[in-house]
């Protein structure tokens, strides 16, 4: 398409890339099954970096803070931003003990 992907457009295809995976490792579609394999497995891939999903559903990773490059320090297209700060998923994300989530509070 000529476009780079947005960042909706990425998370969904590391997703979707980390549930068929599961499938794979489990050997079957079952829901159980693949939810264990999916929560066991690390997501490290170019949309998430040491990533994890949690008890509540929550799919925590490092964060990043970007600054848009000027004009002149761009070096071509799509070249549009610096990193700035990687921020811990610890600190990104809600804690799990602050979750009012009930699946939480059901294995509690």
């Amino acid at each position: 398409m000529s476009k780079m992907p947005n960042m909706t457009q990425a998370g969904i295809y590391s997703a979707t890339t980390h549930y068929l995976k599961a499938v794979e490792a489990s050997g079957t579609d079952a829901t159980a099954a693949v939810l264990e394999k999916m929560r066991s497995a690390p997501i490290n891939d170019f949309f998430a970096k040491n990533g994890k999903i949690r008890e509540d559903g929550r799919m925590v990773h490092e964060m990043y803070l970007y600054e848009v490059k000027k004009p002149a320090e761009s070096k071509g297209v799509w070249d549009y931003y610096k990193p700035v700060a990687t921020i811990p998923a610890d600190q990104a994300f809600q804690p799990l003990s602050e979750s009012k989530c009930p699946l939480v509070k059901k294995m509690q």
